[in-house]
């Protein structure tokens, strides 16, 4: 069901061997260029086309033409109404527990002073305008919702809409829970709007085009923000210069480090409550255990075919994106999940706190065996929005910083303008800019 693939005996440190290892290691092929191709006359529709464009999309898409792109009130309290109380509980204490860990995120403002009357200050300013993105493909993501919302409500951006698609069984609108969850975050402004077209509209905005649209549906946005297919994926990079965005997300991953210490059981159940997102979702362990290694892929076997989304996760495990990897030990393991980059990294193995704070690459570290990735998806209070496809060796979580932009607030006194007036004149005629120097020396003549 699940590849193996035998590093052991290898140098797996070196520069020359860290290459060949990116090359060796499984990972999900994002044709995001393809997608992009498909996805960018769809995108120059809703720039031009407005509502009546996103109408047309969504009836060749979705299946149903939305009578209302921006859902009326009454449906957002509706669905909330109607919410059943354990997953309103459930999202009521996610929504506390990602609130309290996110203010910890809210950077402070410092003033320097280089001399005296020079003074430096950092400001962190949210931005004015975001749009948010909810996926409703093969599952609905309420918990991403949540995520999102509060990440940009806690940096206090003033501006918040959210789209996801329509659902024709739901008359055009939304996923009741989405709905739901919005209402439960006091998002008022939503759109029955899906896949890349959500995105151009948030990118471009989207003129009215029947009454109930108004003479602007929705007004452009200044981030883009949310998970998605590649065909998001693709959207976001072909609009991104015009808007902010947080990523391109890829299939979902989990890498798992595991000694002879590991339950075999536990493992097998997290590589699948991966695997259930997508077919193409990559799961690999990586251990120095053959006997772990043995154990999980037997339990793999048995649970795959015992959960609800057995095709999906078969499909998966089977695929080239996951393996078992064999390492010699714990160290050889962490060169490999650090060259991986996982966009959940799982740590299961003796001394597992003091391994996680060697690893440099990787979306969220969930350490020991009581700290599943579900619990991140859901309830940790950390962000689930990470980075995927080995960009967490450059990126980072949606958090508050997705939304904020440090300014720097300069205020000089003459007198110390004064004293540096010589070496900026100095540097700016040696860059052969010498207006800049003049700039400075005109105002003491």
């Amino acid at each position: 069901m699940i590849q193996r693939i035998d590093l052991t005996g290898r140098d797996l440190t070196s520069p020359a061997a860290r290459r060949d290892l990116l090359a060796t290691l499984p990972r999900a092929e994002m044709r995001v260029d393809d997608a992009a191709r498909a996805v960018e006359p769809l995108l120059h529709q809703v720039r031009d086309g407005g509502a009546g464009a996103l109408r047309d999309i969504a009836e060749r898409f979705d299946g149903v033409r939305p009578e209302h792109l921006r859902v009326p009130p009454e449906a957002l309290a509706d669905a909330l109404d109607t919410l059943a109380p354990d997953v309103r509980a459930g999202l009521t204490e996610a929504i506390r527990r990602v609130r309290e860990v996110h203010a910890a995120q809210l950077p402070v403002e410092r003033v320097t002073e280089p001399a005296p009357g020079a003074v430096v200050r950092q400001r962190y300013v949210p931005v004015r305008r975001v749009g948010l993105y909810a996926p409703g493909g093969l599952a609905v993501y309420p918990s991403s919702v949540v995520m999102n919302v509060v990440a940009a409500q806690t940096a206090g951006v003033p501006g918040i809409a959210l789209a996801s698609p329509p659902q024709k069984e739901h008359g055009g609108l939304p996923h009741p829970t989405i709905l739901a969850a919005c209402a439960l975050l006091g998002v008022d402004e939503v759109y029955a709007v899906g896949g890349a077209q959500a995105v151009a509209m948030f990118a471009y905005g989207a003129a009215g085009t029947a009454p109930q649209d108004g003479e602007m549906l929705c007004e452009p946005v200044d981030v883009v923000t949310g998970p998605g297919n590649v065909y998001v994926a693709a959207a976001k990079r072909l609009v991104r210069g015009v808007v902010g965005i947080d990523a391109e997300a890829g299939p979902t991953e989990i890498a798992v480090l595991a000694d002879g210490t590991a339950d075999a059981t536990h493992v097998a159940l997290d590589l699948i409550s991966q695997a259930e997102h997508d077919p193409m979702a990559a799961s690999v362990l990586v251990t120095d255990s053959t006997a772990l290694a043995d154990a999980v892929a037997e339990r793999l076997t048995d649970l795959a075919h015992a959960t609800k989304h057995s095709t999906r996760v078969a499909t998966a495990l089977d695929g080239p994106q996951s393996a078992i990897v064999l390492v010699d030990d714990v160290d050889a393991g962490l060169a490999v999940v650090d060259a991986y980059g996982a966009e959940h990294l799982e740590i299961q193995a003796a001394g597992a706190s003091a391994l996680a704070d060697r690893v440099r690459n990787a979306g969220a570290i969930f350490v020991g065996p009581w700290s599943p990735v579900s619990l991140g998806d859901y309830l940790a209070g950390s962000n689930h929005v990470l980075p995927t496809g080995g960009t967490a060796r450059f990126a980072s979580a949606l958090g508050v910083y997705s939304f904020l932009k440090p300014v720097q607030v300069i205020e000089y006194t003459r007198d110390a303008l004064e004293q540096v007036a010589g070496h900026i004149t100095a540097v700016a005629n040696d860059e052969d800019l010498p207006a800049h120097g003049e700039a400075v020396r005109g105002r003491f003549a």
